[in-house]
């Protein structure tokens, strides 16, 4: 560990390519509240949106690249903070809601998550609780050889 690690401060944005500006934009709209802030125009072509979320959640940019989109689907390139474990499997109901699939909410490495929701190019976006039920501030690297069966046998196992 080094004691000169530069000043950061969190994500500053998320951006996903997508092959519909207009169809994605709704889905994070509908689904997770975002809005759009800033239009990106190339051209006279609006090429790019940059998005902010009224509860927290992390700036989002959406770039028109249908190619990217095709090739990135189905990966989870990163979980977006839901603070507790209530709110967690509210939104689980919400995303329901909509019709939209989903693993549902269960027992993590730290927290609780919820996989395999997809956005409209198939982007896996996974929610995972800011709230932990094991400490994270230990020095020793944790070492998970099987995530979901040490997860579930932890879950079983209780507080």
């Amino acid at each position: 560990m080094t004691d000169d690690a530069p000043v950061l401060d969190g994500v500053h944005h998320l951006k996903l390519p997508v092959s519909d500006l207009g169809r994605s934009r709704a889905w994070y709209e509908s689904r997770l509240g975002y809005r759009v802030t800033t239009e990106f125009t190339e051209h006279g072509e609006v090429m790019g949106l940059a998005m902010t979320h009224p509860s927290g959640g992390p700036m989002l940019a959406l770039r028109l690249d249908p190619e990217r989109a095709a090739a990135a689907a189905g990966f989870d390139y990163f979980s977006i903070g839901v603070p507790t474990k209530e709110a967690i499997e509210a939104l689980a109901e919400r995303l329901t809601g909509f019709g939209d699939s989903h693993a549902g909410v269960h027992f993590a490495t730290i927290g609780w998550i919820l996989p395999e929701t997809h956005d409209p190019d198939g982007h896996e976006i996974r929610f995972y609780t800011t709230q932990h039920h094991t400490g994270v501030e230990d020095p020793e690297i944790r070492r998970v050889d099987d995530a979901e069966a040490t997860a579930a046998r932890r879950e079983r196992a209780g507080p």
